[in-house]
């Protein structure tokens, strides 16, 4: 994990492998932000007219480097793009921010420092900067640079190993906290990143529940694992129904994270399918590859938890791991089969690649028996919801329009771009079975709806709930941008973290 430090070194002095700085549109023409006027001065007042030849914009995201002149200690100035230039008296957006942050940081990959002249105008500012930095230093490098020693290829470039905020006041008790908040924050979605990244060969239900463990037992949260003979005896059909076609069986894991303060209980739950064949119901050839990053709910939901606790919360958050592997084989569950679910109601499963909503009604009736205050599930669950809102937008659903409103509003806050999503209730009779008491599937236009509805079914009842269709921004499978990197993207880890907070302190819309 990169290192992120509050230097007191002015951008003048500081010494580093490069220097970052921000710039944008102006009404008249490329402006430089404020915090980069010292740079700006070893430039004789001219950076902005030496960008402007070079090309730059100040478009959000573009990277410019260009050497250093006399009078600053680091060899390379960094210019990165900060988009639209706010009306006087106003701050440039979080968002803008982070993302400028994490584009400069992308860009520096391989070297040791960088300074962050960037503007901090308050502590919101502080956290958004460091965020962006450390997300866009991101790399999963786990499996390159094998080579024998002495070969030519020297590996992949390690992300950058230091980031120093300057500007930020290290002994600003706000500042500091920002700092601490952002580092716990960022390093808890690229261990997500970690985990969506991993190959399912090494990645399996039972690899998964021990990673989960082991990490949360580090880090004062209990562990609770079911195994599939424990999965059998309790009856949770929705999960064994869906694992029984592979060797590696499933797992049902729960994480309890409590403060001895705490007034309100969450529940999260995420969808483990730690790879996704489609079962019987076998994926088309191209729709198969990406499969590794089915787990991307419960990778969200693991990561939130261990940042919880971490942050120490004061609130009491509870995550559950619904963990399988969905394979055909002559065990597999068959369309046409019925499960009994572990809540005693009967599916009949017409389609095998319908399986997140399987294992996750279980999920959702376990976490419902201790009554929480709120439950969120999370899933890559329909490619439906990729038609409807995007690559880089996840929808929301609940049983209750507020809650539904203040999660939208949370993802908005921290960057994660969402939408609201209804759950009309003339789709749900069109799962309506002969044989069982409701089919995991319904009509085809709509399906992300579907999904929800069907999973509201497994929601105890008088408890407030929503659904995150993460489908789209869980997966990057274009250019990096901002501070997102190609492959798995840590989607719905800061918003969860927010909602906890949030729920912390009362204030919940």
């Amino acid at each position: 994990m990169t290192a992120l430090t509050l230097s007191t070194a002015g951008a003048a002095t500081l010494r580093a492998d490069a220097l970052v700085v921000g710039v944008a549109k102006g009404p008249k023409g490329l402006l430089v932000a404020a915090g980069a006027e010292a740079v700006d001065l070893a430039f004789d007042g001219k950076l902005a007219a030496v960008l402007d030849a070079l090309g730059a914009s100040g478009a959000e995201g573009e990277t410019t480097k260009l050497p250093a002149p006399a009078g600053l200690k680091v060899p390379v100035v960094l210019a990165v793009g900060l988009g639209t230039a706010p009306e006087q008296d106003e701050s440039f957006d979080e968002e803008a921010l982070r993302r400028a942050a994490g584009a400069a940081a992308r860009a520096l990959h391989g070297a040791k420092k960088a300074g962050f002249a960037l503007p901090l105008d308050d502590a919101s500012a502080v956290t958004a900067v460091a965020e962006g930095a450390l997300l866009g230093a991101y790399a999963f490098t786990a499996y390159q640079g094998g080579e024998k020693k002495g070969s030519k290829n020297s590996g992949p470039k390690l992300p950058l190993t230091e980031v120093a905020l300057l500007g930020a006041k290290p002994r600003d008790k706000e500042h500091k906290a920002a700092a601490e908040r952002a580092t716990v924050v960022a390093t808890e979605v690229n261990i997500a990143r970690d985990l969506v990244n991993t190959p399912p060969n090494d990645l399996t239900p039972e690899a998964f529940a021990a990673v989960a463990s082991a990490t949360a037992k580090e880090n004062g949260i209990k562990v609770q694992v079911l195994d599939e003979k424990a999965l059998v005896k309790g009856g949770f059909g929705g999960i064994m129904g869906v694992g029984k076609g592979s060797e590696n069986p499933p797992r049902l894991v729960k994480l309890s994270y409590t403060h001895a303060k705490a007034e309100k209980t969450l529940a999260f739950v995420g969808k483990g399918i730690t790879y996704d064949s489609g079962g019987i119901s076998l994926k088309p050839a191209g729709h198969n590859e990406t499969m590794k990053c089915d787990m991307a709910g419960a990778a969200a939901v693991f990561a939130a938890v261990v940042a919880a606790a971490k942050l120490g919360l004061q609130v009491n958050v509870t995550g559950w791991l619904a963990l399988a592997e969905n394979m055909p084989s002559g065990s597999a569950t068959k369309p046409g089969d019925v499960l009994r679910m572990y809540s005693g109601k009967t599916v009949e499963v017409l389609n095998t690649d319908a399986e997140g909503r399987l294992v996750l009604g279980d999920a959702l009736t376990k976490a419902s028996e201790e009554n929480p205050d709120a439950i969120v599930d999370v899933a890559t669950l329909t490619g439906a919801m990729v038609l409807a809102l995007g690559d880089r937008t996840f929808g929301i659903m609940a049983n209750d329009d507020a809650f539904r409103t203040s999660i939208h509003e949370i993802a908005e806050e921290v960057g994660e771009a969402s939408w609201p999503m209804p759950l009309p209730e003339d789709l749900r009779k069109t799962m309506d079975s002969p044989t069982a008491d409701i089919a995991n599937m319904g009509v085809r236009m709509g399906g992300g709806l579907v999904a929800g509805l069907f999973l509201q079914e497994f929601v105890g009842e008088g408890i407030t709930w929503a659904h995150l269709d993460i489908a789209g921004p869980a997966f990057h499978e274009g250019a990096p941008y901002g501070y997102t990197p190609k492959g798995g993207t840590g989607s719905a880890v800061r918003t969860l973290v927010r909602l906890a907070e949030r729920t912390a302190t009362g204030d919940l819309g």
